[in-house]
């Protein structure tokens, strides 16, 4: 009886059914992940420039959250500036008090009692405006906060320097007319040096809330650069999936066609 040794009509239908069934497999694995490079093979240079590209945006929300806790503790510096200040204003309001000739030394004594604390109130602000266990108005506090991606040519990090911005108390007492008017000048002098330090504080914020506006319209435009590389689009994706499985049930049908071919032959030679 002949026999039949090789059957290339069922070997082809087999070799189009593995390749239709891995396609539609591939546009299954893009279509639920949403992303057109599943493998690397799907586009080598494609994956390796949205891997960077991911790894830019992680590094910008870090530098994002950087500046945004640089504006805040400058926020809060800020605050312990203002309260200082408001007492500076109370305090000279005192010393012009004891300069007037219509009090008397008794009485310039209660007005120093609430003088000196105020003195002492403005310590006790330099003590617990703090960050983080940081004194921030002490002129101790000096830091630099990473804001950028490290590229060459970009500022990536932006010192919050408040050397300058020392509060200390003002001293001396107004108990007599000579004693006040050396303190009204030497609050006068404070309160000077604190809306200096406040100015300087407050050009830092606004440099730290540029930068994080910087870097979020950053972030949205690599995002969408990222976007635009390894995203999927999902109509053309379901077209090939549907072509695929189209495909396959042909490959199928005709592989069950090709496995009958060797009996039609056997028959004939029967």
């Amino acid at each position: 009886m002949p026999v039949v040794g090789t059957n290339t009509a069922a070997n082809s239908a087999i070799r189009f059914l593995n390749n239709n069934a891995n396609a539609a497999s591939t546009s299954v694995s893009k279509l639920a992940s949403g992303s057109r490079i599943v493998r690397a093979s799907d586009d080598a240079a494609g994956l390796a420039i949205s891997t960077k590209l991911t790894g830019d945006v992680t590094a910008l929300k870090q530098a994002a959250t950087n500046a945004s806790q640089a504006a805040s503790i400058l926020q809060v510096a800020d605050g312990g500036l203002a309260r200082v200040s408001d007492v500076l204003q109370r305090m000279k309001a005192l010393a012009s008090q004891s300069l007037s000739g219509s009090v008397t030394n008794t009485e310039r004594a209660y007005i120093d009692a609430e003088f000196q604390a105020l003195d002492d109130e403005i310590a006790g602000i330099e003590t617990t405006t703090t960050f983080n266990g940081d004194a921030l108005i002490d002129g101790s506090f000096n830091e630099n906060f990473f804001v950028g991606l490290g590229a060459a040519g970009v500022v990536n990090n932006i010192a919050a320097d408040l050397s300058t911005v020392d509060v200390a108390v003002v001293g001396g007492d107004v108990t007599s007319a000579g004693n006040a008017g050396t303190a009204f000048t030497a609050v006068t002098a404070r309160i000077n040096t604190i809306a200096t330090g406040r100015a300087t504080v407050g050009a830092l914020i606004s440099r730290f809330e540029t930068r994080g506006q910087q870097v979020a319209t950053s972030i949205e435009n690599i995002e969408a650069a990222n976007s635009k590389l390894k995203d999927v689009d999902l109509a053309a994706e379901q077209s090939k999936l549907v072509t695929a499985n189209v495909l396959t049930q042909a490959a199928v049908s005709a592989l069950s066609q090709a496995n009958q071919i060797p009996q039609t032959l056997l028959r004939v030679l029967q």
